[in-house]
């Protein structure tokens, strides 16, 4: 069978075979050139749908001036602890763009609760405990952003099982949402909020080495610190106090 296919090519004039060849690289440029342009349209459709759902964290942020600017600094601090513990870059950064929008379903919390400034009644924890979902819901819709969805709706699940709104434990929890986790708390204590006055970058560390191993990850808590080593300076914080005490200890919202 080979003889014969070899006698029939042999047989075929090589201006043909030439010509043959030519429109059958053509067409596989042509291919490629219409494969690249799917990315580019895709890739440009990310970006716009990413940055729809950032002017919505922004909106929300803008509501809150005690909030302004967290969910910018637990992004770019839970990347580069992500990069810290060794994931690829890809991973890393996705993982920075959920923490950058771990927040988003406050939108749907009244801003009374948002801002109040006593601690919450058991009603206005259940409302807030519910912004994890929404803000993966709002996001699930997107499938390149599946990833990022799983962190948001996680990123307040603890070690030990205690977080909401699953109750997930240990390794059960997304690597990604163990990750945002300990850059939330981390923020949350060194921001002045409502109901506290902000800690200290001493007193915040000693406080995530406390919950080393039981409600956050040891790994990730060790990455985070070591990445926060030479940041430090750059964070702004006004009215640090040096330990938790008190309303101090109050969970992050």
């Amino acid at each position: 069978m080979r003889d014969g296919l070899a006698r029939e090519l042999t047989a075929v004039p090589a201006d043909d075979l030439a010509m043959a060849y030519r429109r059958l690289n053509a067409s596989y440029q042509q291919t490629l050139r219409y494969a690249e342009d799917v990315r580019r349209l895709y890739q440009q459709v990310q970006r716009s749908v990413y940055q729809s759902l950032l002017g919505l964290a922004n909106a929300l942020e803008a509501k809150d001036a005690y909030t302004r600017g967290h969910s910018e600094r637990v992004g770019a601090w839970s990347g580069q602890a992500a990069l810290a513990l060794g994931l690829a870059r890809e991973e890393a950064e996705l993982i920075g763009q959920a923490g950058l929008l771990h927040d988003l379903g406050k939108i749907g919390v009244p801003e009374a609760v948002l801002r109040k400034r006593g601690p919450l009644e058991e009603d206005e924890w259940t409302q807030m405990r519910r912004h994890p979902v929404v803000g993966a819901q709002i996001v699930a819709p997107f499938e390149f952003f599946a990833a990022g969805a799983i962190t948001i709706r996680h990123h307040h699940e603890r070690l030990d099982g205690s977080g909401y709104p699953d109750g997930l434990a240990g390794a059960a929890i997304p690597l990604g949402a163990r990750v945002v986790a300990v850059a939330d708390v981390y923020d949350a204590l060194t921001s002045a909020r409502p109901y506290r006055a902000a800690l200290t970058h001493a007193a915040a560390v000693e406080h995530l080495h406390a919950e080393a191993g039981r409600t956050l990850d040891g790994a990730v808590v060790v990455a985070f610190v070591e990445t926060m080593r030479g940041l430090r300076e750059e964070v702004p914080r006004v009215g640090a106090r040096a330990a938790l005490s008190g309303a101090a200890a109050a969970p992050a919202r």
